[in-house]
C-alpha cells in the first residue's frame, strides 16, 4: 500500500487592515439590543463606514452579544514575564471569564492585552484622549454609539476575517481598536497586510486599463462554523488581489514577480506576506441622473431625496469595486539585538499544493463520511458565539 502522503497543517499569518479617514455614520451604523428570531441571542453590531479621501469609503464591522438564556464565557489567554520582566501575553495559557465577570478589574488584570477591544474617542479636560479596553463587542459597541461624532477623524484597525457567503468568498474587516487621528486629508488611508500562499498559476494576464496583474492567491483563515455545522479548522480560501505595476519601470514588476511570486518547484507553494491599498468606495461607472430610475426621480421632485442623495444612493451598490492592490512585500525583523535585521517575509519551502485543505473538502467529507473534525483554536478570542453570520444578519435586516 502507497505511503499517504502527511498534510503540513496550515497556519494563519498577517490579516490586518488599517483605516484613517472621516467617520461616515447613518441610521444603518449601529444596531443596538437586537434579538435573533432563531435563539435566545442578543447582540449589538455596527458597520462603521470610513471616508479614506477620494471617494473611498471603507466599511469594517464589529458584532457582539450574550445568550438570555444560557451561562455566558469569553474565551482569552493570560500574561506573563518575558526575560526582560516585561508583561507579555501568554497565548499557551487560554481561559473562560464568566460573562458577568467582563468588567472586574482583578480578572482583567489576568488577561493579555491582545484580548481587548480599545477605543480612544473621548477627551479629557486637558485635551487627551483617554483609552477605554473592553472584552466584548457588545459592550464596546454600545459605548462608541454614545461617543462617536460624524466626520470625527479616526484610526481603524482590525483584522480581516474571510468566508464563504453565497458561494462567493468575502472579506469582513473585524475591528479591534478605533482612536482619534490628528491626520490630515493628504494623510488618509486604507490599507493592508496580508500573508498569500501562491502557486505557479496564479498570475493571471496584465489588466492594462487598471495597470495590474490579478493574482489568485489563497488566504488562509479559522472556520468555526460554517450553516450550522462545526468545523473548527483552518482552511484555504482563493481571492483575487492585484498587483500593482511600475508605470515607469513595467520590467521591475516582471521580474518582481518571477523573483517574489513564482515558486521553485512544481507542486509547492510560496508564503509571502504583503502590503498594500484597499479600495471600496469609487464606483465602477459614473452615476449621473440619467442613469437614476424613474421612481427615484419622483422621490426628487417630492422632495423626498435630494439629487446628490439619490445619485450617491444609486452608485451604492453591486456596482461598487472592491480591490484590494498588492503594494510591495512586507518587510520584518529577525533576530536579536546586534543579529536583528531586515528581511522579506517569504518561505518556499513551507508549504505544497497538497497540503492545502478547503471549506467544502471538509462539508463533503463530514456529510458523506461522518469523519470527526480535528478541533483547533481559534486565534480570536475576542467571539464569544459563531451563531450569527455579519453577512446573513444584513441579508436579514434588509
Amino acid at each position: 500500500m502507497a505511503k499517504k502522503d502527511v498534510k503540513t497543517p496550515l497556519k494563519k499569518g498577517k490579516a490586518q487592515f488599517m483605516l484613517i479617514g472621516e467617520a461616515k455614520l447613518s441610521e444603518y451604523t449601529f444596531a443596538i439590543n437586537k434579538e435573533s428570531d432563531k435563539s435566545d441571542w442578543i447582540y449589538n453590531t455596527m458597520n462603521l463606514g470610513i471616508d479614506c479621501g477620494n471617494g473611498n469609503v471603507v466599511y469594517a464591522d464589529m458584532m457582539g452579544g450574550y445568550g438570555a438564556e444560557r451561562d455566558n464565557v469569553i474565551y482569552v489567554h493570560g500574561v506573563k514575564e518575558n526575560d526582560n520582566g516585561k508583561t507579555i501575553d501568554d497565548w499557551d495559557n487560554r481561559f473562560e471569564i464568566a460573562w458577568e465577570d467582563r468588567f472586574d478589574e482583578d480578572v482583567l488584570e489576568t488577561v493579555g492585552d491582545s484580548c481587548f477591544i480599545k477605543v480612544g474617542i473621548e477627551k479629557d479636560t486637558q485635551d487627551k484622549y483617554f483609552i477605554k479596553k473592553f472584552l466584548s463587542a457588545y459592550d464596546a459597541i454600545e459605548y462608541i454609539q454614545q461617543h462617536i461624532e460624524n466626520g470625527m477623524v479616526l484610526n481603524v484597525k482590525g483584522n480581516l476575517k474571510y468566508q464563504l457567503y453565497n458561494d462567493n468568498i468575502s472579506v469582513k474587516k473585524e475591528i479591534n481598536s478605533i482612536f482619534l487621528s490628528k491626520a490630515k486629508q493628504e494623510d488618509y488611508k486604507a490599507v493592508f497586510t496580508q500573508t498569500l500562499l501562491i502557486d505557479g498559476n496564479a498570475i493571471g494576464k496584465p489588466d492594462k486599463e487598471k495597470a495590474v496583474f490579478p493574482i489568485s492567491a489563497y488566504v488562509i483563515d479559522y472556520v468555526g462554523k460554517y450553516d450550522g455545522q462545526e468545523i473548527k479548522k483552518n482552511v484555504a480560501f482563493m481571492k483575487t488581489f492585484e498587483l500593482e505595476i511600475d508605470k515607469q519601470k513595467p520590467d521591475n514588476t516582471k521580474k518582481f514577480i518571477k523573483k517574489m511570486l513564482t515558486p521553485k518547484k512544481k507542486g509547492e507553494l510560496v508564503e509571502i506576506t504583503v502590503e498594500g491599498e484597499i479600495i471600496e468606495g469609487a464606483s465602477l461607472v459614473n452615476v449621473t441622473l440619467d442613469d437614476i430610475p424613474e421612481d427615484i426621480k419622483e422621490l426628487i421632485e417630492l422632495n423626498i431625496l435630494t439629487e446628490e442623495e439619490a445619485i450617491a444612493r444609486c452608485a451604492v451598490g453591486g456596482n461598487r469595486e472592491k480591490r484590494m492592490i498588492i503594494k510591495k512585500p512586507a518587510i520584518i525583523y529577525i533576530g536579536e539585538d546586534e543579529d536583528r535585521k531586515p528581511t522579506i517575509s517569504r518561505d518556499y519551502n513551507k508549504y505544497k499544493e497538497s497540503d492545502l485543505v478547503f471549506l467544502g473538502q471538509l462539508i463533503d467529507e463530514n456529510e458523506d463520511d461522518d469523519i470527526p473534525f480535528d478541533t483547533e483554536d481559534s486565534d480570536n478570542d475576542n467571539n464569544e458565539d459563531d451563531e450569527i453570520d455579519f453577512m446573513k444578519l444584513l441579508d436579514e435586516e434588509d
